[in-house]
Formats: C-alpha cells, sequence, structure tokens
C-alpha cells in the first residue's frame, strides 16, 4: 500500500489505534489503520456516519478531544512522528503544515471579530516574509479572498460572519485555509450545510485552489459521487477500518468489498430502478465491537473465519486493495 520512495510521502499512517473515554469505558474506534498520502495528492475518506473519519484526520493534527486516547501506531507528517511532538513543534505544524476546513463554517469564524480581522491574524502567524506588515496582511488577505470566486473582497473583509450567506462563509474558511502557503489541507465535509448549486461551486473552488498551491487533500464526504471528482484515490472506512483502498477511476470501474458494494448499491440511478434498501443492520457498538472483521454482521458472505480474526488488506488488482478474506487467493 505504500510508494517506494518514502519521500513523496506527506502523511503516512502507521497501524492507528485510538479509543475515546466514557462512563462505562473505552469506546475502541479505530482498528489499525493504514492511511497515507503523497506529496499533491488528493485522497477521500468515505464512509458512513460515526466510522472514524474525522478521528483519524484529527489524529494528523492532534486535535482530538481531551477524551481521546491513541492506543497503539504512528503518525507522521513529512517524515516526523506527530506523536511526539511538542507542544512548540504542534503549534508550527498547524500554523504552517496543515489547514483544517471544519464541517460548519459558523463554529469556525469568530462571530465578534470580521472577517478581514481573523484572516489577517492567520496570516501574522504564517511565518511568510513581512507576515506582521499591516499592509501585507491586507494584500494577503483580499487577494485569497478574490481567489475562492469572493465578489467585492473588501466589503467582505469588514463584514461579520453572520452578514454573510453560508456558501460564503465556507469560501471564507477555503480562503483562510490557503491564504498561506500549506502542503496539507484538511477538509472535513466540507458542504454539509449548503444547497446542492453552492456544494459544486465551493467544491470546484476547493480543488482549483488546492491544484494551484500544490498543496495535498484528505477531503471526508459521505458522497461517493463528491470523492469521484475531488479525489485520487479513495479510502473506504467501516467503523474504524480501511476496507478497500484504490484509485478513483478503478474504484469505480469495479469495486470488491461487500461494503463498498453496498455503498455504490445506494447511489440513485438516473435510469430509475426503484429504491434502494440501503444496507441491513448499524455499526457495531464501539464499547464491545466484533472480534474479527467488524463488518461480519451485516456481510452476507460473512463465514466463521470473519468472525473470529481481522482480514488484512489484499492487493487484488495494481494499487487496489480489499481487506476480505473473500480474496485471500487472489493478493
Amino acid at each position: 500500500m505504500r510508494t517506494n520512495n518514502k519521500e513523496d510521502l506527506i502523511v503516512d499512517l502507521k497501524g492507528l489505534y485510538v479509543s475515546f473515554r466514557t462512563f462505562k469505558g473505552y469506546t475502541k474506534v479505530l482498528n489499525g489503520v493504514n492511511l497515507h498520502v503523497k506529496r499533491r495528492e488528493k485522497i477521500s475518506i468515505v464512509g458512513e456516519t460515526g466510522c472514524g473519519k474525522t478521528t483519524t484526520v484529527y489524529t494528523i493534527a492532534q486535535i482530538l478531544a481531551r477524551q481521546a486516547r491513541v492506543d497503539q501506531g504512528e503518525v507522521y507528517f513529512q517524515g516526523e512522528n506527530v506523536l511526539k511532538m511538542d507542544k512548540r513543534e504542534l503549534k508550527k505544524l498547524r500554523e504552517k503544515g496543515i489547514s483544517i476546513i471544519f464541517q460548519d463554517p459558523i463554529a469556525s469564524l469568530n462571530p465578534v471579530f470580521t472577517v478581514g480581522n481573523q484572516m489577517k491574524e492567520i496570516v501574522s502567524y504564517s511565518g511568510i516574509e513581512g507576515a506582521k506588515d499591516k499592509r501585507v496582511q491586507t494584500e494577503r488577505t483580499i487577494a485569497a479572498l478574490r481567489e475562492t470566486q469572493l465578489p467585492d473582497p473588501e466589503r467582505i473583509m469588514d463584514s461579520y460572519p453572520f452578514q454573510l450567506s453560508g456558501g460564503m462563509r465556507q469560501r471564507i474558511c477555503i480562503a483562510m485555509s490557503l491564504a498561506t502557503p500549506r502542503d496539507l489541507v484538511i477538509a472535513d465535509e466540507p458542504t454539509t450545510n449548503l444547497d446542492v448549486t453552492i456544494q459544486d461551486q465551493v467544491l470546484k473552488t476547493l480543488k482549483q485552489r488546492v491544484e494551484e498551491k500544490e498543496s495535498s487533500l484528505i477531503l471526508i464526504t459521505h458522497s461517493l459521487g463528491v470523492a469521484r471528482m475531488m479525489a485520487d484515490r479513495i479510502y473506504v472506512m467501516y467503523a474504524g477500518n480501511m476496507v478497500e483502498v484504490a484509485k478513483s477511476e478503478d474504484l469505480f470501474r469495479e469495486y470488491f468489498h461487500p461494503y463498498t458494494k453496498g455503498l455504490m448499491g445506494c447511489v440513485p440511478k438516473l435510469s430509475g430502478g426503484g429504491i434502494s434498501t440501503g444496507i441491513p443492520g448499524h455499526l457495531p457498538n464501539y464499547m464491545d465491537p466484533p472480534k474479527g472483521c467488524r463488518f461480519a454482521p451485516r456481510c452476507p458472505h460473512a463465514a466463521e473465519r470473519c468472525r473470529q480474526s481481522q482480514p488484512p488488506l489484499y492487493e487484488v488488482k495494481p494499487e487496489h486493495f480489499v481487506a476480505c478474506y473473500l480474496y485471500e487467493e487472489v493478493r
């Protein structure tokens, strides 16, 4: 699953296990996640709500909730182990290396400061030449707003977040993320609260800006269509495990894992054919997850072996991996 040249990797997660403390004990959410992102590569993580997508990317930036605990694994960003970084190194990582576009722009923007003040603050800590110069901050802010196709950026700079529409606020979050050079952009379902027309505009803007800045992108989404449009590679995630990994065009040409097949079967078709029944069952209880494959209780092909041990990722085709014992013989 890994590139031969380690220098090409900007993110590398190895055997990551994460749990959360609750009143009843620890919930075992991530169950040995492996993931990597190359420089200038765009990947997407797709899966149901609650399967661990956000936990995975928050671990990279080390912004997990206090109740979270990394039980095992390694997280590398540009060759440095994030889990061993001190506060000063993490501060530098978040200010210059990684930017995050959160799901809800209202929660990301401070309501009592203008857009301009918030963006200038980001520029001032970026470490770029002249970052402390007020004129440079203003120029960078206006340029970033204009690059995300926001009209009249000078007016928007003087506006408060509540004075702007949802689509405009999300574009501002994109502008804030890419106002200064960043090696990695994490977008956590950035269009969830937007209508379909605005979603398309925001996603196209995000993709264009990431490519122009030559940044890498990790996009979290529920939509297979969005993943197909945005990503070079797709990780299909279920209950804390990556169950299928492939290049975007390969995954939509041929998919193997029973969970992926279920997701694809839920996609509405223009030709009709009735309403999908969805995937029977529900996500496992993380307090007491299945011993083997976590999808086994919902899988029509599950055997006793599946219930006893977690299958590894088998390479069924070049750069196409599936975590399912059905494909053990074709690895």
